[in-house]
């Protein structure tokens, strides 16, 4: 089994993705006005509580993979202790059981733990490396956004002091700034969700390893 089907078959539990909701239609438009409204909210599905996701489980796993680690380590000491599951026994003795084939791998408790925290740092890593992409696509896909609904706010502005030959000029603008604002609201939402999800599923994998290793400090001593 290669180093990556072991980590999804300690760590990945394939969650049931929910469909996303229809976003609300708008409503009727009121009495034109020359300055533009805030972007409307109503336009971005709202924001789902944060779940594991397939894709970023993937992606740490991998990331996992090519730090793993030479010989008996957390990861085959994590292995031993999930085939101890179904068995009837407690917690501590579970570990101690998992822990007695490991030491004839030649692990120690030190080994284990150091090998565990890691994994943990190789996981920040990757949090840091996440949260850059994440402002990037802030950049990509909200603020450039921003600056163009702006300068339609402006063209928007100069196009209703003319006189009203100019009117249909003006409602294609706003048109574009409507689109603009569903735009901007729908990636908003779409950035949030993702960075939901991946919080979600980061803290799902970063508890678990850190429970066996409050679990290791307790019992392998």
């Amino acid at each position: 089994m290669s180093v990556l089907k072991k980590l999804e078959s300690i760590f990945f539990t394939e969650e049931e993705e929910t469909s996303p909701k229809s976003a609300p239609k708008a409503g009727a438009k009121g009495p034109e006005k020359a300055t533009t409204p805030p972007p409307a909210a109503s336009d971005a599905a709202p924001l789902q509580p944060g779940k594991a996701d397939e894709k970023f489980m993937r992606v740490l796993l991998q990331a996992l993979e090519k730090n793993n680690i030479e010989g008996f380590d957390y990861f085959e000491f994590k292995q031993s202790l999930q085939k101890l599951e179904k068995m009837p026994m407690d917690e501590a003795t579970r570990f101690k059981s998992a822990f007695a084939l490991a030491s004839t791998m030649g692990a120690t408790p030190e080994k284990l733990i150091q090998t565990a925290e890691h994994y943990l740092t190789v996981l920040k890593q990757e949090e840091q490396k996440f949260g850059q992409a994440l402002a990037n696509q802030r950049t990509s896909q909200i603020e450039t956004r921003v600056a163009k609904m702006k300068d339609l706010d402006r063209v928007i502005q100069q196009k209703a002091e003319q006189i009203k030959k100019l009117t249909q000029e003006i409602e294609k603008h706003q048109a574009q700034k409507q689109t603009l604002e569903k735009e901007i609201a729908g990636a908003t939402a779409k950035v949030e969700q993702t960075k939901i999800n991946f919080t979600t599923t980061l803290n799902q994998l970063m508890t678990k390893i850190k429970a066996d290793v409050a679990a290791m400090k307790k019992y392998l001593k």
